[in-house]
């Protein structure tokens, strides 16, 4: 588990698989994809703006500017040095990582542009318009090396084959083709979707398509017969995204009613069914170690999910406080979860047994913040009565070694959990 995880403000029902929720967009966001190392994540959106997130804090590293208009999607070079951004302002442009500059701006689209992918070896970069076009890029001189009219009407998504041999086109006329990237030829359509086509993605290996379509089905292709190999049915509504991972045996897909579906491509079955988006999810992308699942949805926001969880069974419930839970914490080992109330009292749960283990008592007045030594043999709770107190939890009665008094107030800080402060003064006490 990421080690920026130390807490969510918002009370949960059980112990779900949501590890975090990246929020700081102002609009849609609309793609989403990790870096190759999955140390980097980056969010298209219609705020017009990219942003680069560190997986390991959930922290917004930086915010690229310079799209006029709603960033349709996003992604890396094979090396992660450069960022390809696709807008409705008809252009792509080209972001350098480590400076944050834009590099280049390929224009010649008439219409917005809604996919991107770059070849295996980044030297192509493929775009698909609303324009009816597909364009073909060299990336060492930004130039148009072929352009494609590909569907009747608009693209909605491409996607490299591994082997950069073949590009995939997916459209609003419901189907898609397969192309032969050296000669621009189509080698064959797909049929067998009702309703446009919004998404489609390769396999590690290239032997297998996937695409998501308004029909709310899923589709996984064949690509050397062209023969559709299953169909994944039990999204109600338009599927707006799907993602491959790394190991080609996962399948994730995004759908407009705010629920991600994993599925196993050997058996067609659903392995976890994951509801937390209040509205469409319009991206979906794994970690290389298909450990983390990122979506994104129309609501601005992105989640990270936790794809270990066996969604088959029932999630059990933590015990609950009496009253509304303040604030969660894990401990650095994410052995054991800190839980704050307006009851008054601060719950210990082992997480990996879903238990309670202590529930500790003193506080007069709500508990708003906890936070673990490094070594978590010390736990520090903040109240409303004005005092901290710091328990020893590394023994069997999890006694209170000190109650530091004297304030009326929080001061809440974005690099700790809490700073306490007596207005107008401010203290700071240092345990020893």
């Amino acid at each position: 588990m990421p080690q920026w995880i130390t807490r969510n403000p918002i009370k949960e029902e059980g112990w779900t698989a949501c590890l975090q929720t990246l929020e700081g967009h102002t609009d849609s966001v609309s793609s989403v994809i990790f870096s190759h190392d999955s140390k980097l994540l980056t969010s298209a959106s219609d705020d017009h703006t990219v942003r680069l997130w560190d997986t390991n804090r959930g922290q917004c590293l930086k915010t690229l500017e310079g799209h006029s208009d709603s960033v349709r999607s996003v992604v890396f070079s094979h090396d992660s040095e450069v960022l390809a951004s696709a807008s409705s302002d008809h252009t792509i442009k080209m972001w350098d990582i480590s400076s944050s500059q834009c590099l280049k701006t390929l224009e010649g689209h008439n219409d917005s542009v809604d996919s991107i992918s770059f070849s295996h070896d980044s030297k192509l970069l493929a775009s698909a318009s609303n324009d009816h076009t597909i364009k073909l890029w060299d990336t060492t001189n930004s130039q148009c090396l072929r352009t494609i009219k590909a569907h009747p009407t608009g693209i909605l998504s491409v996607d490299f084959s591994h082997d950069s041999k073949l590009l995939a086109s997916a459209s609003a006329d419901e189907t898609i083709k397969l192309w032969d990237t050296s000669r621009g030829v189509c080698l064959g359509i797909l049929e067998g979707h009702i309703h446009l086509v919004t998404s489609v993605v390769f396999s590690h290996d290239s032997s297998l398509l996937a695409s998501a379509s308004g029909d709310s089905m899923v589709k996984v292709w064949n690509t050397r017969s062209g023969r559709c190999l299953k169909t994944l049915g039990g999204h109600e509504h338009v599927v707006f995204s799907v993602a491959f991972s790394y190991d080609s045996n996962l399948l994730a897909s995004g759908s407009s009613d705010g629920i991600v579906k994993i599925w196993t491509i050997s058996s067609g079955q659903c392995l976890q069914t994951i509801k937390g988006h209040s509205h469409g999810v319009f991206s979906v992308a794994f970690s290389h170690d298909a450990q983390v699942l990122a979506s994104a949805s129309g609501a601005g926001t992105i989640k990270i999910w936790d794809t270990s969880r066996d969604r088959n069974q029932s999630p059990r419930i933590l015990e609950r406080h009496s009253s509304s839970v303040t604030s969660l914490v894990l401990s650095h080992d994410c052995k054991v979860l800190a839980s704050t109330s307006t009851d008054h009292t601060v719950k210990l749960c082992d997480i990996s047994r879903r238990n309670c283990l202590q529930t500790l008592e003193g506080h007069s007045d709500s508990v708003t913040s906890v936070i673990f030594s490094p070594d978590a043999a010390l736990l520090a709770s903040s109240s409303d009565d004005g005092n901290i107190k710091i328990w020893d939890i590394s023994s069997s009665d999890n006694q209170c070694r000190q109650t530091l008094g004297g304030h009326f107030d929080f001061l809440p800080c974005s690099s700790s959990p809490l700073i306490p402060s007596s207005l107008p003064q401010l203290r700071i006490m240092i345990l020893l």
